[in-house]
């Protein structure tokens, strides 16, 4: 059999157990969050310019664990001029590399570790975002653009936690079943966010779109009384089903209105609808059960043309009471100028502008656009395209957008 090349063991250890080094290093070091990735990120790269010239060893996430290890220690050593610290590291290194161990009845030790990290000390903000970045080894940049903030503030908001981690003293530990309830919202969103950014980048990323499923239906097992874990699988799944139709053969982004209806998964449409119907019996409908039922709106109608804008407007009003954010804002104009018209979504388009939190957001610019053509006020859909097309993450999408500024030329 072949063995496999380093760079590709690496990066699978990298997609299994970058979390699992990050905990134990978290907890190694006595709650230095900033340390323990360091470390990590250190013992990866040891590996990416040892292990093709030495080959891969016979226990590699413990060779990496124990790296990590050895560079905290060196840190430590480093910095220590006191007795007691110097005896301290010569201890440590002595001992046998610390390995992340399960406490929990939890079935997933992803998910344990989410769990774990999204302490209710922090806001939901931080919590979020911590975790993404210390467990999922998602970049500062990846997490500023999900949260639709500047690289530089969501520096900042990481550091803050990670300094009232540090200060307060939060404990790395698993919370005991009851607790659980209290952490779920940070969790589910965490699980949101690793699906929409595996969605915004296709080929590097689909993987994360997998597992934040299978975290979703373990949750939903978990937590079977819990209306909002059913609420976010079902709209996973029903987003999931339209997956396939996103990109033509050449690659390009086809939007909704231009996508093969009969591609659609129709078993995922299934289980998402039936799921969601299950969880809205209890009554408690929460942000990703009415998110979950604008994507059944869209993915149970037969045909672009028809589905129901008016139920879609009316789930945003609702959606809008209890998550109001621009982003919120911003969809809803989008059903408004489909329901009645794109001048009234013009017009709705002012309270998530003026809101100054998607200045850099290029669909808000785009959505613009699109009623403005819509208006025949050509020369100012253009200028906003222009602007959309410069701010654009990714090249699909500016691909997208230049088509739409020229179309003759596409």
């Amino acid at each position: 059999m072949t063995e496999k090349p380093a760079s590709e063991v690496i990066a699978a250890l990298y997609a299994d157990g970058w979390s699992r080094i990050v905990a134990t290093m978290i907890r190694f070091t006595g709650g230095d969050w900033t340390l323990a990735e360091e470390c990590a990120q250190d013992a990866f790269t040891q590996a990416l310019r040892r292990w093709p010239e030495e080959g891969v060893p016979r226990q590699p996430l413990a060779w990496l664990t124990t790296a990590a290890r050895n560079r905290a220690v060196d840190v430590w050593r480093r910095a220590s001029t006191e007795a007691a610290k110097l005896r301290q590291w010569a201890a440590w290194e002595s001992e046998a590399p610390p390995a992340y161990t399960r406490d929990s009845e939890i079935p997933d030790e992803r998910l344990e570790l989410m769990f774990t990290c999204c302490h209710p000390a922090l806001n939901l903000d931080a919590q979020v975002a911590l975790t993404l970045r210390s467990l999922a080894g998602l970049s500062t940049a990846d997490i500023a653009r999900a949260f639709l903030v500047s690289e530089r503030t969501m520096g900042q908001r990481i550091f803050r936690a990670k300094q009232k981690v540090a200060h307060a003293v939060i404990p790395f530990r698993v919370p005991p079943a009851h607790l659980l309830p209290d952490r779920l919202p940070a969790v589910l969103h965490v699980l949101y966010l690793l699906y929409n950014e595996s969605y915004s980048d296709q080929e590097q990323k689909a993987r994360l779109s997998t597992e934040a499923i299978q975290l979703a239906r373990v949750l939903a097992t978990l937590m079977p009384d819990e209306p909002e874990a059913q609420g976010l699988l079902a709209l996973m799944l029903l987003q999931e089903a339209r997956h396939a139709t996103r990109l033509d053969g050449d690659g390009e982004l086809v939007t909704l209105e231009h996508q093969d209806r009969s591609r659609w998964d129709r078993g995922l449409i299934d289980e998402g609808t039936a799921i969601l119907e299950r969880a809205l019996r209890r009554r408690r409908a929460g942000p990703f059960q009415i998110q979950a039922a604008i994507a059944a709106c869209h993915a149970t109608a037969p045909g672009f043309e028809d589905t129901d804008w008016p139920q879609i407007v009316g789930l945003y009003d609702q959606l809008r009471r209890v998550l109001p954010n621009p982003m919120v804002d911003l969809n809803r104009a989008v059903a408004l100028a489909m329901a009645q018209g794109p001048e009234t979504g013009l017009a709705e388009l002012d309270a998530p502008a003026d809101s100054g939190r998607l200045d850099g957001y290029h669909l808000l610019h785009a959505t613009r656009a699109d009623f403005l053509r819509r208006l025949g006020r050509e020369d100012e859909a253009a200028d906003s395209l222009r602007t959309a097309l410069e701010l654009a993450p990714t090249d699909a999408e500016r691909r997208l957008l230049e088509r739409r500024l020229n179309p003759a030329a596409s």
